[in-house]
């Protein structure tokens, strides 16, 4: 199956603010980004026939990010399954609710069920309201090639901002200062400039950060280098809820039952994971010799008889993506329920599982590039080479 056509690509500018990921994979130019779609193309191809289709219109859905790093995130695990030796059966009829979860797995003869679902850490309430795409596209091509700037959404207008003078005004502002007086000027405790624009009804305030002297120079790097202070969501929250919302999905299936959840966070740590599926470590004082314990706030530690027991392990990926696939290992969190039927591990998988109120980690036998058939370092290249703009948006080093 083919999802993006072979043709001439020319333009390498970094993921607009107003361009969906659909539209930036089908868009951007480079070896890197080529390796990108023939990945996808490729892995696509091994799907069943009949799924083919469905996955192809999500990974092309311009209206909705979530449709694609979903789809991303599903020909992940079932390429990686197949390169451990698997075979896999897609959407296979089971369990006692008669529904279809979306792997079926077989190794040497022995099966267990995989259910994937991507979740993405959500924005809280900002300090400010967020820029608009179209205005923080337009702030981001003002030359600025001796300052990134910070930029705050102060009071938005009813109507749309006249981005060429906003443009105009902040180049000669920007042209207007010295970074290495602006430098000095810090390290005496002065402010870094600021500047203020208002006009029909909206209010923005910039403040200048100097560019390091090895980094300046180029007309075209981002301008925009630090959006407004921004709260998340609690990733614990977000990992439990997910695992809950599959883990009771399909009833009893009488197999080992592993939950995918691709774990698209800003900051993701181990221990909101851990404090998800294992619950609040707690320290308890006895005499000289702490004990160690575990509240019952977590998915396998809520209740004793519950049927989150039917959830055999977690399966996590911090922040899949295709320039992570290679880099990024998959950890599996074994239930510590007695009625959990025992998860399979693979070679590719690190480990988490709770030992008296502890979790003890086990690294993987194999690195996971070598079951997806990519090199240790693909894709190969640089995403953004140097003189084109990068954006944090599209591709992360984490």
């Amino acid at each position: 199956m083919v999802v993006y056509t072979s043709r001439t690509r020319t333009d390498t500018s970094s993921k607009r603010a107003a361009e969906s990921h659909a539209e930036f994979l089908q868009r951007i130019a480079g070896p890197f980004w080529d390796q990108v779609r023939d990945a996808i193309n490729k892995w696509s191809s091994h799907l069943p026939f009949h799924a083919q289709p469905g996955l192809r219109s999500r990974l092309l859905d311009g209206n909705s990010d979530a449709n694609v790093y979903s789809a991303l995130w599903e020909i992940y695990l079932h390429e990686m399954l197949l390169g451990s030796g698997c075979t896999v059966e897609i959407e296979h009829q089971i369990g006692t609710r008669g529904k279809n979860p979306d792997f079926l797995v077989t190794r040497n003869g022995e099966q267990f069920v995989v259910e994937a679902i991507w979740t993405a850490q959500r924005l809280g309430d900002a300090v400010s309201d967020s820029l608009p795409p179209q205005l923080a596209d337009a702030i981001d091509t003002v030359p600025s090639p001796n300052f990134f700037v910070a930029c705050e959404l102060i009071r938005a207008g009813s109507a749309t901002p006249p981005q060429k003078r906003l443009k105009a005004e902040l180049t000669r502002w920007l042209a207007s200062l010295d970074p290495d007086q602006a430098i000095a000027s810090y390290e005496q405790k002065v402010p870094l400039p600021r500047y203020t624009w208002q006009e029909a009804g909206w209010c923005l305030t910039f403040e200048a950060i100097p560019r390091s002297p090895g980094r300046r120079g180029d007309p075209t790097s981002r301008t925009i280098g630090i959006y407004p202070a921004i709260s998340f969501d609690d990733e614990s929250n977000r990992v439990f809820d997910a695992v809950k919302r599959k883990g009771g999905k399909y009833g009893d299936l009488e197999l080992p039952f592993i939950v995918a959840v691709g774990n698209a966070a800003v900051f993701p740590i181990d221990e909101n994971t851990e404090t998800a599926l294992f619950g609040t470590s707690v320290e308890y004082a006895h005499g000289s010799t702490p004990a160690f314990g575990r509240r019952s706030d977590g998915y396998w530690t809520a209740t004793r008889d519950h049927p989150h027991s039917r959830v055999s392990g977690v399966l996590i990926v911090d922040n899949p993506a295709p320039w992570t696939w290679a880099k990024s290992s998959p950890v599996l969190w074994r239930s510590p329920h007695p009625r959990s039927l025992p998860a399979p591990v693979l070679a590719t998988w690190e480990t988490a599982q709770l030992v008296k109120a502890q979790v003890e980690r086990r690294p993987a036998s194999s690195p996971i590039h070598t079951a997806l058939g990519l090199s240790e370092h693909w894709p190969v290249g640089d995403a953004f080479p140097k003189g084109h703009r990068g954006s944090k948006a599209d591709c992360n080093s984490t």
